[in-house]
């Protein structure tokens, strides 16, 4: 499948909570880990710093909690429209790719879609009038799974984790798999991801 996979900076806006808090610390170099989407518009990410930002984090209006694991490293859960995906990312249907880097209120996404989607979301941040800057773009083949993915997506399959209701749970999905809960749930995430992705077109063909 011919893809094109781009960098992007992007300026995040006030009011992400991400860009704020980095903005606040502009020497810290704030790293998201995983993110996922949860119900009604909000979000969830784990993340770590080089500088204790915790406090800053909680502070932010956008932040419903905040789980502190060590000095560097914490998961937050974010009120919606308060740091999730910017709208043209939603828009364009495309998620960027973990970990990224967040750097005085600049983040720096590698993304993998369609020349077409590509410049949906550059026209989309102009549009929009969010900073970008276009830092590279290629164009690869690449598989729809990776062997591990194609391993993981089999098993839940099998297991009945894709059937309603579920036959297996997350967490007995994991142990099936023999990973940790919060690695399979980021690769579920990306299988998931993978497949809208790929198939987004088909699907809204056979939706009208």
């Amino acid at each position: 499948m011919a893809v094109q996979q781009v960098r992007i900076k992007v300026r995040l806006p006030k009011g992400h909570w991400a860009g704020d808090v980095t903005r606040s610390h502009p020497s810290a170099v704030l790293r998201i880990e995983e993110h996922m989407p949860l119900e009604k518009g909000r979000g969830t990410a784990r993340a770590s710093c080089d500088e204790d930002i915790a406090t800053t984090v909680k502070e932010h209006p956008g932040i419903e909690d905040i789980r502190i694991h060590n000095q560097q490293n914490f998961a937050v859960d974010i009120r919606a429209g308060d740091g999730g995906f910017l709208k043209p990312l939603v828009k364009v249907g495309v998620i960027p790719d973990t970990p990224f880097e967040v750097r005085d209120g600049w983040v720096e996404w590698t993304i993998a879609c369609s020349r077409d989607k590509v410049r949906d979301l550059l026209s989309r941040f102009t549009a929009e009038g969010i900073p970008h800057q276009l830092v590279s773009t290629r164009g690869v083949t690449i598989r729809l799974l990776t062997p591990r993915q194609r391993i993981v997506f089999d098993t839940a399959m099998q297991e009945g984790f894709y059937e309603v209701p579920r036959r297996i749970s997350l967490t007995e999905l994991a142990v099936v798999l023999k990973v940790a809960k919060s690695t399979l749930s980021s690769q579920i995430q990306r299988i998931q991801s993978t497949i809208n992705h790929t198939f987004s077109e088909e699907i809204r063909k056979r939706s009208p």
